[in-house]
């Protein structure tokens, strides 16, 4: 057996120096509450506090980044138990499919993913040796024994990691029962949903048509008209302020925003509403309901979330077995400087209104999205994301945006996850990058020492917290 590499260093600089000064300011940060703005995972967790089921559920089935790499291997998703949607077999036995897992974690060396998993593995479940074919059963047998216990509970979890509070992202059409349960109970200040409203919003889904009719079943709004459509749109938000929201959360396509008169938007809502709308008029839509909502947020200070850049479910293949959100998304090429000055000429200059830009095309750090940000006082810049979220992705993301939209410009760290144990070693790894990043500053004698320490805790806990609105 080859042991769990979990160095104190790890992703400290190589120099003596500069490697001290990092440790130092680490040691600052590490114990600091999580602050967990942005995720996926189950708000019935924290709802009904049972216990999680075993190893395969909890590691593997929620995590995309997993079956990802296994299936770039030839590994099937059948394989991995991942349930098809045209109800098709998949592997049920979560032994076998542990084992599996296990015999290719060879594959995972120098992956964001190992990195969370050992630490998961080490710092949580008390194991020293890597896992491996050999020890794939003792493995699932301990962790599915430890998940068990009382103490591995979600909200025992939640109080051990030191998470103050984890935001869940639930669609428009969503009941939000889990939330409902835990409101007024306490929890409902530590866990709280996000609005996010792509299942009523983008008309290239295939389901838009229906959902929309079903947005004006849950109101009592005419959703077949343009405002009664809006209106619904404000009323859904509403409810999940009540339930704890203080963000909204797009994941278009592209950037692009619009700004239509009433009497085009009427004829383009009708016309995606037909079920027979071009591409160019679903992007149009995206377009314009990107302003509508922007202008939406002025109106009740929910902080927008913009994520572009996404192919999703490039696969089709894949996605008409699957389903969304299994691994299949690819980053592409995002304009932000002409998409976005639409909304910015109508509501750019609004003090009620705070909108984080994310991107998965890394060119655009200092040549688009840091001047933006650097300007319009009502953007913000979110964390490396999704394929950045990782070291090396953290490290460009600060060296690209540091010196022209400065750091207060930017909101700290957000795990974006479905993977609950994952946490920690997500925000771990942000806090060692940050630090690391400070360090060198101090080293060139650009920021002071003192300086340092401050924005340290700034990255870590203050601008997420400030940034959602979650004082």
């Amino acid at each position: 057996m080859k042991p769990i590499l979990l160095h104190e260093d790890r992703l400290f600089p190589v120099d003596e120096k500069t490697r001290g000064i990092a440790r130092e300011l680490y040691q600052s940060v590490r114990d600091l509450p999580i602050i967990s703005p942005h995720g996926h995972t189950d708000p019935r967790w924290f709802a009904y506090d049972e216990n999680f089921g075993n190893a395969t559920e909890l590691f593997i089935l929620p995590d995309h980044y997993v079956f990802r790499m296994l299936y770039s291997q030839g590994i099937t998703l059948e394989q991995l138990g991942i349930r098809r949607w045209d109800g098709g077999e998949s592997e049920a036995d979560p032994r076998k499919i542990w084992q599996l897992f296990a015999d290719h974690y060879y594959l995972f060396p120098g992956t964001p993913s190992r990195m969370w998993l050992d630490t998961v593995f080490k710092n949580v479940f008390g194991l020293s040796d890597m896992l491996c074919s050999d020890n794939a059963m003792d493995y699932y047998e301990f962790i599915t024994a430890e998940l068990a216990k009382p103490e591995y509970k979600p909200r025992a979890l939640m109080d051990r990691f030191n998470i103050e509070l984890i935001a869940t992202t639930e669609g428009a059409l969503d009941s939000l029962t889990h939330h409902g349960h835990i409101k007024d109970t306490g929890w409902d200040k530590r866990v709280i949903t996000t609005f996010r409203p792509d299942d009523v919003v983008d008309a290239s889904r295939e389901d838009f048509v229906t959902n929309v009719a079903k947005l004006g079943e849950i109101t009592g709004e005419d959703t077949t008209s343009w405002n009664g459509y809006l209106a619904a749109l404000r009323q859904r938000r509403q409810f999940f302020r009540e339930h704890g929201a203080t963000a909204t959360d797009h994941g278009h396509p592209t950037a692009a925003t619009a700004d239509l008169s009433v009497a085009e938007c009427e004829s383009l809502f009708s016309k995606v509403l037909s079920g027979d709308s071009s591409a160019a008029e679903q992007e149009l839509f995206r377009a314009q309901m990107l302003t509508e909502l922007a202008g939406m947020s002025v109106e009740d200070g929910m902080v927008m979330q913009i994520h572009p850049g996404s192919f999703r479910n490039h696969n089709e293949s894949l996605f008409k077995k699957f389903g969304r959100d299994k691994g299949h998304d690819i980053p592409m090429q995002t304009d932000y400087v002409n998409a976005l000055k639409p909304l910015l000429n109508k509501y750019g200059n609004e003090k009620n209104l705070n909108i984080i830009l994310f991107t998965l095309d890394e060119t655009v750090y200092a040549r688009e999205l840091a001047p933006l940000a650097g300007h319009y006082p009502c953007l913000k810049l979110g964390p490396a994301w999704w394929f950045h979220d990782s070291p090396e992705g953290m490290l460009r993301f600060r060296h690209n945006v540091t010196e022209t939209a400065g750091f207060y410009n930017t909101v700290g760290f957000n795990d974006d996850t479905r993977a609950f144990l994952s946490i920690p070693a997500r925000h771990d790894v942000a806090r060692r990058i940050d630090c690391r990043f400070l360090a060198q500053l101090v080293v060139e004698h650009r920021v002071a020492d003192w300086e340092a320490a401050e924005l340290a805790q700034q990255l870590s806990y203050n601008l997420a917290k400030n940034a959602y609105n979650l004082g």
